[in-house]
């Protein structure tokens, strides 16, 4: 079982951020990761201005101040940046990591983050039809314009014989992580582009629905025609070590009952589950970005799993 770090971007300063980097560095974590927003997504008005790092950024700086860690964003968000842009993003941070990148993306949802900045926010099915097209325009440079010269002629994107030189450093190219829950779309989008799929906390509800999103995403496979085995199944989930078990139980159970909030003993437990339902890799979420929580973690949990 390997472990991932999600650094929370907001309500923080860079020197926190510097600081927990390196004990996740020093530490038994598999991989790095931050999310894509430009304000704080807690929905409320009057923490808009809390701060938020840009992901992207973050990524930059990560890639040329860690030496082995996978690193990623939780996930980008399509709507933010023309795909033919982000692959040319993604090819230099992997050029940076010399090989550490991963290309977390999904369709966007944050709506208020939208309106913020003056983006269209389009339907559900246009953002689903954008992501899909979008990673077309994506592979086809990550292949074609790999050495050579990529073409498309899409209802959203259009490429007119584009190179990606420099290319990615990793060979073939960069895997790629689609990001959602969604049964009908998001997971057969995954089945058809990713070489990871992540299932995200909105609503994973247990290591149980997170096996039936796998099977899901199998049947995708199936009808594709491509074997499930090609692709990594990851979940992220908020966790919060709290020795108080009353505490930490009615603090679940505001939130469904399926939260990693409990002592080390109980989210050692409950990661179990999810080992047994096939997850190959945890991200933690919701962690204050804090040097001190993280070497908790890494003590209290990871090492149960050496």
């Amino acid at each position: 079982m390997q472990f991932g770090a999600q650094l929370v971007n907001y309500f923080c300063e860079w020197d926190d951020t510097l600081a927990t980097m390196k004990v996740v560095q020093n530490g038994r974590w598999h991989s790095l990761w931050w999310s894509d927003h430009f304000l704080p997504p807690v929905g409320r008005r009057d923490l808009e201005g809390g701060g938020a790092l840009e992901g992207w950024s973050l990524l930059t700086a990560a890639a040329a101040l860690t030496e082995r860690l996978k690193l990623g964003l939780l996930v980008s968000g399509n709507t933010y940046r023309n795909p033919a842009l982000l692959a040319k993003m993604c090819a230099t941070i992997d050029q940076i990591s010399h090989g550490r990148l991963i290309l977390g993306i999904g369709a966007a949802w944050f709506k208020r983050e939208h309106e913020a900045y003056g983006w269209r926010f389009p339907p559900l099915k246009e953002r689903c039809d954008r992501l899909e097209e979008a990673l077309d325009v994506i592979k086809l440079l990550f292949t074609e314009g790999n050495g050579g010269f990529a073409d498309y002629a899409g209802k959203y994107y259009q490429l007119d014989h584009a190179p990606l030189s420099p290319a990615c450093y990793q060979e073939p190219h960069l895997p790629i992580l689609v990001g959602g829950n969604g049964e009908k779309r998001t997971l057969r989008t995954c089945a058809k582009y990713a070489d990871i799929c992540n299932i995200d906390f909105n609503n994973p509800g247990g290591a149980d629905v997170f096996k039936h999103k796998i099977e899901v995403l199998e049947r995708h496979c199936e009808a594709l025609g491509r074997d499930p085995a090609e692709i990594k199944k990851t979940v992220v989930l908020p966790i919060r070590l709290e020795d108080d078990e009353a505490k930490a139980k009615q603090l679940r159970e505001r939130r469904g009952g399926w939260l990693l909030y409990g002592p080390p003993s109980y989210v050692i437990d409950v990661i179990g589950g999810y080992v047994d339902a096939g997850c190959e890799e945890m991200m933690f979420s919701t962690v204050p970005t804090k040097p001190e929580h993280f070497e908790r973690i890494d003590a209290d949990v990871l090492s149960a799993f050496d």
